[in-house]
């Protein structure tokens, strides 16, 4: 499968974007303050969801290091440096 397509890069940076604001989100925010179609929304609640946060920032980060070295050079596993 060549996932090198162009909408596959972007669609990975968008969601990486998605989810690294998204854990900011749920670091800043209360979980009562939430709006209710986010996981983690809890009416009236006053606490942060951390966990939730490190995870979706993490997994923004990893897309965006997807799409990172899907931009690279196209190289042979092949070849060898001296050959």
């Amino acid at each position: 499968m060549n996932t090198r397509h162009p909408a596959v890069i972007a669609t990975a940076v968008v969601l990486g974007i998605v989810f690294v604001v998204l854990g900011i989100v749920y670091w800043a925010v209360p979980a009562g303050s939430l709006p209710s179609f986010i996981p983690g929304h809890e009416a009236g609640s006053g606490h942060h969801h951390v966990k939730h946060g490190i995870a979706s920032f993490l997994l923004g980060v990893a897309l965006l290091i997807f799409a990172w070295f899907q931009t690279g050079k196209r190289g042979s596993a092949e070849q060898s440096p001296g050959a």
